[in-house]
């Protein structure tokens, strides 16, 4: 990696960081970079601190460096804040607005307001100024950023995108003829321009669903899941997708069960609060093996805890949620092009095994933008496991729903379908649906449902291996942490330490032969997960009997950085 650069925005809810930080994201990946972008917002409209932070490189990134190079600074906050965090970079801030006590040599005057003024005729145009000066400072071509402009604002009208191109303009030339050192970061593009995409976590799972068939989604908007909701709702048209926004969480789970027996492919997007009134329903659903896809994006708890940040608090809440036992599947990508991918598994997996499956994210990977190649949809297959009325027709009437099968897998008929009756209940039943208390019919209902988990064992994919299989240090992690992980072992490979990475996405059931044997011959075995309690090296120790040398925890609403992750491994004596 040779060009590393990161570009922070700070200011207050309502000043308008979302705007500029979606520009300069886009146009830098125009330019030709990789781009990782995130935000550190609170729960509010107006008001607060709040961050865009933007890295960009000449080679793959899925991780937030903790250094700044160029600070947009559009309030004093955000200067006393991140100031520490600049070695050799510039503040841009406008002085006329901004106020400051004491001179820095790595502030630069950017009379923003004036500008989008005299320029524009209006001061809403100073972010588009802040976004014309960054580019500047960078010495790039303005020629990325105006054709962002221009898409983002041709719904507008020519006088809308004119303003904004001129302010751009203005901003730019402001930078390159006053900026008293010349090119501060003379930067170059890339050679190789391939064609990439900028999409967060929330839109790939959700082009994902889309791919993969969905034909009803539920929900009750909740953060940081709500980007899901959006995007097939707004796309549900084009797929002839059902989007019902339910008037609370128990509701739009018990709606996608009713769409699913009737033969939908059904899905509900929900966080950790909203999970929680979902859980009756949860329990509707293991019983009458029913399949559905459950998108749960974690932020801290409890209650409403820490709602626009990030965590993995939910993952044995997932497990173990809903009165009784009984199979259910819980998967976790890490990237964007997993959130893809791994949605169309999920949808597989629900209607093979007639389960809940669980696809889980949270805020730090909903929200960041990623730079992707474009996904293929060639790789996704639709695999409905459902009886065709030929099939019907050899039962000549003796369909039994939940029907005693060596794994557990009962032949699924939807209602309607000629010459048969699908009975469900949520008491116990016997293989045709009618309610049956005996002991002895309990015991062989819940063998049967239970077996799947064998058999989906099988099918669970291993963890990841990042680096040397013969390390002696091994960082394991699952879901988001993957990024942030995978350029820590780079690191520490650089500087000589001998380490790696497991990292899982399918959670559960555990394909246990498969971790031992990922994890055979590590020295060191470090857990390193976004939650106070360990749960994942918790779930390893009691499905795999593997215990942990020691675990680095992270849970202050903040998602781990590689710096963070080598920093906590030095204060603990490993490296």
């Amino acid at each position: 990696m040779n060009l590393d650069l990161t570009i922070k925005i700070g200011g207050a809810a309502g000043q308008g960081l979302d705007t500029i930080g979606s520009v300069l994201s886009k146009s830098l990946l125009n330019s030709g970079f990789y781009v990782f972008s995130t935000q550190y917002y609170l729960s509010r409209i107006r008001g607060g601190h709040n961050t865009f932070q933007i890295r960009i490189s000449d080679s793959e990134l899925a991780a937030m460096d903790e250094g700044v190079d160029i600070l947009i600074a559009l309030d004093r906050t955000s200067i006393d804040r991140h100031l520490s965090e600049m070695s050799d970079g510039v503040v841009i801030v406008d002085r006329d607005v901004v106020e400051l006590d004491k001179e820095h040599d790595s502030i630069f005057h950017v009379p923003m307001l004036k500008i989008a003024k005299d320029v524009g005729g209006n001061k809403i145009y100073a972010n588009t100024v802040a976004a014309g000066a960054a580019i500047g400072m960078l010495c790039l071509s303005p020629d990325s950023l105006n054709e962002v402009l221009t898409s983002i604002f041709k719904k507008k009208g020519q006088e809308i995108i004119d303003n904004n191109l001129k302010v751009a303009k203005a901003g730019y030339d402001y930078v390159r003829e006053n900026y008293p050192h010349g090119c501060k970061f003379n930067v170059s593009l890339p050679e190789a321009q391939e064609k990439r995409m900028l999409i967060a976590g929330n839109e790939a799972a959700g082009l994902g669903a889309l791919a993969a068939g969905v034909q009803f989604l539920s929900a009750y908007p909740m953060t940081p899941s709500t980007g899901v909701l959006n995007y097939v709702a707004s796309h549900a048209g084009e797929f002839g997708v059902v989007v019902e926004q339910a008037e609370d969480e128990i509701a739009a789970l018990n709606m996608a069960l009713g769409a699913s027996f009737t033969g939908a492919r059904s899905m509900v997007t929900t966080a950790g609060g909203g999970f929680c009134l979902m859980v009756e329903a949860l329990g509707l659903a293991g019983i009458t093996e029913t399949p559905v896809v459950i998108f749960l994006a974690q932020r801290p708890g409890p209650a409403t805890g820490l709602p626009t940040m990030t965590e993995q608090g939910d993952l044995l809440f997932a497990l173990h949620a809903a009165q009784g036992e009984f199979p259910r599947c819980i998967l976790a990508p890490g990237t964007p092009d997993e959130c893809f991918y791994m949605m169309a598994e999920a949808f597989n997996i629900a209607e093979k095994y007639q389960i809940p499956v669980f696809v889980m994210s949270d805020q730090y990977l909903a929200d960041s933008l990623f730079t992707c190649k474009r996904f293929d949809t060639s790789k996704i297959t639709v695999e409905r496991h459902l009886l065709s009325d030929q099939e019907l027709r050899t039962k000549h009437g003796d369909y039994r729903r939940y029907k005693f099968t060596p794994g557990g897998i009962s032949p699924r008929a939807l209602p309607g379908q000629e010459g048969i009756l699908v009975c469900a209940d949520s008491d116990e039943h016997d293989e045709f649906g009618h309610i049956d208390e005996s002991q002895q019919n309990r015991i062989r209902m819940m063998d049967k449902r239970m077996k799947k988990l064998e058999l989906l064992a099988t099918e669970m994919k291993p963890p990841k291996i990042y680096g040397s299989r013969d390390a002696k240090l091994t960082l394991i992690g699952w879901g988001s942490t993957y990024g942030p992980l995978a350029e820590a072992v780079d690191i520490l490979t650089k500087e000589g330490h001998s380490a790696n990475l497991v990292h899982f996405n399918y959670i559960y059931p555990m394909p246990a032969e498969s971790i031992h044997k990922a994890l055979a011959k590590s020295k060191k075995k470090i857990c390193v997960e976004n939650n106070y309690t360990g749960q994942l090296a918790r779930l390893l120790r009691t499905e795999a009997g593997i215990e942990m040398s020691d675990k680095i925890l992270r849970y202050d609403g903040l998602p781990f950085t590689p710096a963070s992750i080598i920093a906590a491994l030095r204060e603990k004596g490993v490296i």
